[in-house]
């Protein structure tokens, strides 16, 4: 009897090159939003920056199986990237007159609300990657055990 080779189940792998950009997105993060709480004119953009090749690079990452686990936690992925952007934009309209709103308005939906969408999605994305790795081993061995 043959056995048919099983497809690996688990997410695309980035290149080395996607990876480092990843890293670097993410130190930039750090970096801008710390150099933020010190009123850097520049911070903004810098976190602007991170942000953009981070979540782009998470948006490349894909999981080609089936478990409804992993494709929820890649969702919740996606979402704390969509917060991270937001983050980015209230950063930028937080030093910028990017919104033309009055300033009690400013004050109240604008003024330093950055960091809570940005505590949120780092939340969710160190919830998101210890799950998912652990659902991806979880699956390895299911196939594994299946091999014997």
């Amino acid at each position: 009897m043959i056995k048919e080779p099983l497809i690996p189940i688990q997410m695309k792998q980035l290149t080395k090159v996607e990876s480092i950009v990843l890293l670097l997105g993410a130190i930039l993060m750090v970096a801008g939003s710390a150099a933020n709480v010190f009123f850097m004119p520049w911070a903004p953009y810098m976190f602007v920056a991170g942000t953009l090749a981070f979540v782009l690079m998470q948006f490349k990452q894909s999981y080609k199986g089936s478990n409804p686990t992993i494709m929820r936690l890649r969702s919740l992925m996606i979402f704390s990237d969509i917060l991270f952007l937001v983050s980015a934009f209230l950063m930028v309209a937080n030093v910028t007159s990017l919104l033309p709103i009055d300033y009690l308005s400013y004050l109240r939906y604008v003024h330093n609300n950055w960091v809570v969408t940005l505590l949120i999605g780092a939340l969710l994305q160190l919830y998101v990657s210890h799950r998912i790795d652990r659902e991806l081993r979880k699956e390895e061995e299911k196939k594994t055990k299946s091999e014997d």
